[in-house]
């Protein structure tokens, strides 16, 4: 889902405000297509909630199913902090030793 950087590029450019569609995909160069099922897996996750104006698809961030991912991922901070300690240690032990 957020692991696709033109999704992550679609929720960075939604914190700005709602923005159609057609000015969604703009930067990334892909085809409108291509935008709408972006679009899709990031609605049907809750990230992003869609209304319409006129003719347009105007699109918003739904922050708080970010807030979610962001405790999620707190949760493990702490493991990889360990992990990559260790492999400071590790390395530092490497670099010591060479010849």
């Amino acid at each position: 889902m957020i692991t696709d950087s033109t999704r992550r590029g679609i929720l960075d450019l939604l914190t700005a405000g709602e923005r159609p569609a057609s000015e969604l995909g703009a930067p990334f160069r892909i085809s409108q297509p291509a935008v709408s099922k972006h679009l899709a897996v990031l609605r049907a996750a809750g990230l992003v909630s869609q209304r319409r104006e006129g003719g347009l698809r105007i699109y918003r961030l739904e922050a708080g199913r970010l807030q979610e991912v962001f405790d999620w991922v707190r949760h493990y901070e702490k493991f990889w902090d360990l992990k990559l300690e260790e492999l400071g240690r590790y390395l530092d032990r490497r670099k010591r030793n060479k010849p």
